[in-house]
């Protein structure tokens, strides 16, 4: 029975379609690949696009960029007024690891991402986004970013970093962060909302004369709620930070 099963088996693998087979290879390289380990069980799958939105998403890029092994493109459109600084991100990563690049047209920005993705030669590629991407275009990413599965390195991770609430399509998680500082603690709010396999959570991110730590935070009662919520009331947990 087993001498007759191998030849079928053969038989329907050079049946599939090219296209076919070569989609499960690469999803299975990409399951390989190992994830980007932000902070203890805030991780960032490689050889995906992630997305990151809210007031503090360019903070999120930097610790991100911070356990980077290597350069980072930061890509953003030539119009945005808003760029970053040096001296502000030298406490977090090193600058000259970074290459700015910033095209013309609104179309270029994906295009440069892709391509950047694609060459496995990045480790990091962040877009600053002013609308988010389509579907077709998250997918075109992706596949990008796979390009690069089953080398002897970690395959490249996309960052999208988008306005508002955020919404791009078909990325591999979402990532929601706000400022939520104290008069006596510099902390902030960040969210999962978003991922293919992970549940949503919230964490808060807090500075601490040792560095920046984490600690699971409880969920708003009402998630909808889109009022503005102050979280000034807020002070460092002084235990597990000692």
């Amino acid at each position: 029975m087993i001498s007759m099963l191998k030849p079928l088996s053969h038989s329907l693998q050079n049946s599939l379609p090219h296209s076919v087979l070569h989609s499960a290879s690469h999803r299975q390289s990409q399951r390989a690949q190992p994830a980007l380990n932000v902070f203890q069980d805030i991780t960032l799958q490689h050889a995906r696009v992630h997305e990151c939105c809210g007031q503090a998403r360019v903070f999120f890029a930097m610790l991100v960029a911070a356990k980077v092994n290597g350069p980072v493109f930061w890509i953003a459109p030539k119009w945005q007024r808003d760029h970053l600084n040096p001296d502000g991100m030298h406490p977090y990563v090193k600058p000259q690891n970074f290459t700015f690049i910033n095209p013309d047209r609104p179309e270029d920005t994906l295009w440069v991402m892709e391509e950047a993705l694609r060459c496995g030669a990045v480790p990091l590629v962040v877009a600053d986004l002013p609308t988010p991407p389509s579907l077709t275009a998250v997918r075109r990413l992706h596949l990008a970013a796979e390009n690069n599965t089953g080398q002897n390195t970690n395959a490249p991770l996309g960052l999208l970093l988008t306005h508002g609430e955020g919404g791009a399509p078909g990325v591999e998680s979402r990532w929601h962060m706000t400022p939520a500082h104290s008069p006596t603690a510099q902390c902030w709010h960040l969210t999962r909302t978003r991922a293919r396999t992970a549940p949503v959570k919230q964490w808060l991110v807090a500075k601490t004369r040792t560095g920046l730590k984490t600690q699971p935070h409880p969920m708003p009662a009402d998630p909808g709620n889109k009022n503005p919520v102050s979280y000034t009331h807020l002070t460092l947990p002084t235990t597990p930070y000692v």
